[in-house]
């Protein structure tokens, strides 16, 4: 105990060089989850499979743990630029002691705020500038992350309903159509999502659903 404490008392640069950059470490891990879902795609895209499951009306299928996999890699996907540029300007010359943690800070905020920016309505942006009595900014680099971070989150909300939307529609005129031939039928007992579950799946598949989900997402952003 003795020793790691030492470890970050110590005044040797190197010691002291080491420890801020596990502290750094330890910081974005601890904050990592929130950074992954309120300042990327991911929130939107795993919105969309979550609706695209329950307009299928498949339960638990595919699981959760399948729509958070792949939500995940697709973030990963669609965030790689931007990953790559913090870490080119922010994380390496930090590392290289080029910078120091503030600037490196600075440096690491921008590419993310000029992403979030990029798919942030300006009234969602303007009703948290509005509430904190702020001046509007002149440029994304003055954007304060207090606000832009639940601006863009609101704005990723408000586009995953409209895509979700439109995923439902097709599978809500087949339900439709089966429950008014059950009920011509005289079949008024018989639960029209029985019927309609085999329809929706042969349609999903033969228009290759999937496929056409996730290129939609990854044309969105």
């Amino acid at each position: 105990m003795e020793d790691f404490i030492s470890f970050f008392s110590d005044s040797d640069p190197a010691n002291v060089s080491t420890s801020v950059k596990l502290l750094l470490v330890l910081t974005v891990l601890s904050l990592a989850p929130s950074i992954l879902i309120l300042m990327t795609s991911f929130a939107r895209i795993v919105i969309v499979l979550s609706f695209t499951r329950t307009a299928l009306a498949t339960n638990t299928s595919p699981p959760n743990q399948v729509i958070i996999g792949l939500a995940l890699f697709l973030t990963f996907f669609i965030m790689a630029p931007t990953f790559q540029q913090v870490n080119q300007e922010a994380l390496q010359p930090l590392f290289n002691e080029e910078i120091e943690l503030e600037e490196a800070y600075d440096r690491a905020t921008i590419p993310f705020k000029e992403f979030m920016a990029e798919h942030t309505r300006q009234k969602d942006l303007e009703l948290f500038l509005d509430y904190n009595q702020a001046e509007r900014p002149a440029s994304i680099e003055e954007i304060p992350l207090s606000m832009l971070v639940p601006a863009f989150a609101l704005s990723e909300i408000k586009t995953a309903f409209q895509i979700g939307f439109m995923i439902f529609i097709p599978f809500l005129v087949i339900d439709m159509v089966v429950a008014s031939v059950l009920m011509s039928m005289g079949m008024m007992m018989l639960p029209p999502v029985m019927i309609s579950l085999p329809f929706k799946i042969l349609l999903f598949v033969l228009v290759d659903g999937w496929y056409l989900v996730i290129k939609s997402l990854l044309q969105s952003f």
